[in-house]
C-alpha cells in the first residue's frame, strides 16, 4: 500500500488540505458531519453564520442555549444529539479560552479529546489533522473498504488501520491531509458500496477483493 498515495494523486491530481474552512469551522463541522453528507453540514453552517453575533465562532456557539443551537444545526440531522456533543467539545475548549495554539500544545491531546462524550476517534483525528495540523491519519469506512479491495487487507479495528499508514508513510500533515482526501474522493467517485470498476482509474492495481 506504499503506492496508494502516488496512484490516487496521479488519478485525481492534488486536493491539498481537502477539508474546507478555518480551524474553528473545521472543529464544528467535524461534529456536524457525523452520519450525514457535506451539503447538510454546509446548510447548518450557513444557519450559524446568519445568526452569529460574536467574532469568535467557538465562543459564540459555546454561549448559545442548547435548544437554539439544535435549531441552527437542524439541517445536519441528529441535531439534538450533535448539539450536546458540540457543547461537550466546546466546554473542553473553553477551559483553554478557545486558544487553539495553546490547545495544540497540550500533552496527550488526543486522549483528552477522546474522553469527551460524543467525540470518537475519527472525529478527534479530523480535528487534530485538519484544524490543529497535527500529523495523525484519519481512518474512515472508505479507508477500510479501499484497503480490502485494493490490497486484500481486511482490518476493522481503527487503530490497526491507522498504524498501517504510520508504518508505510512518514508522519506529515500535508501528506496525511491529502491522502485522506484522495481516498474519500476516490471512494465517492467509483469505489462505492457497489463499485464502478469500469470507470476506476487505478483498477489495474486493485485486487478487486469485493
Amino acid at each position: 500500500m506504499k503506492n496508494l498515495y502516488k496512484l490516487l494523486l496521479k488519478a485525481y491530481g492534488s486536493v491539498g488540505k481537502w477539508w474546507p474552512g478555518t480551524s474553528e469551522e473545521i472543529i464544528v463541522t467535524a461534529v456536524l458531519t457525523q452520519n450525514t453528507n457535506w451539503k447538510n453540514v454546509e446548510r447548518a453552517l450557513e444557519n450559524i453564520y446568519k445568526n452569529k453575533t460574536k467574532e469568535n465562532l467557538l465562543e459564540y456557539l459555546y454561549e448559545l442555549p442548547i435548544g437554539y443551537l439544535s435549531e441552527l444545526i437542524k439541517p445536519a440531522g441528529f441535531f439534538n444529539l450533535k448539539a450536546r456533543r458540540l457543547k461537550n467539545l466546546l466546554s473542553f475548549l473553553k477551559e483553554y479560552d478557545f486558544e487553539l495554539s495553546k490547545i495544540k500544545r497540550l500533552k496527550n491531546l488526543r486522549e483528552k479529546l477522546l474522553k469527551i462524550n460524543g467525540i470518537g476517534k475519527e472525529t478527534a483525528d479530523s480535528i487534530l489533522l485538519y484544524a490543529l495540523e497535527i500529523p495523525v491519519f484519519v481512518v474512515d469506512a472508505y479507508t477500510k473498504r479501499l484497503l480490502k479491495r485494493m490490497y486484500n487487507i481486511n482490518l476493522s479495528d481503527y487503530d490497526s488501520v491507522q498504524n498501517l499508514f504510520y508504518e508505510n508513510y512518514p508522519k506529515n500533515v500535508k501528506l496525511f491531509q491529502e491522502l485522506h482526501g484522495l481516498i474519500v474522493e476516490h471512494s465517492k467517485a467509483v469505489c462505492r458500496k457497489n463499485p464502478i470498476c469500469s470507470e476506476c482509474k487505478i483498477s489495474d492495481n486493485c485486487k478487486k477483493s469485493i
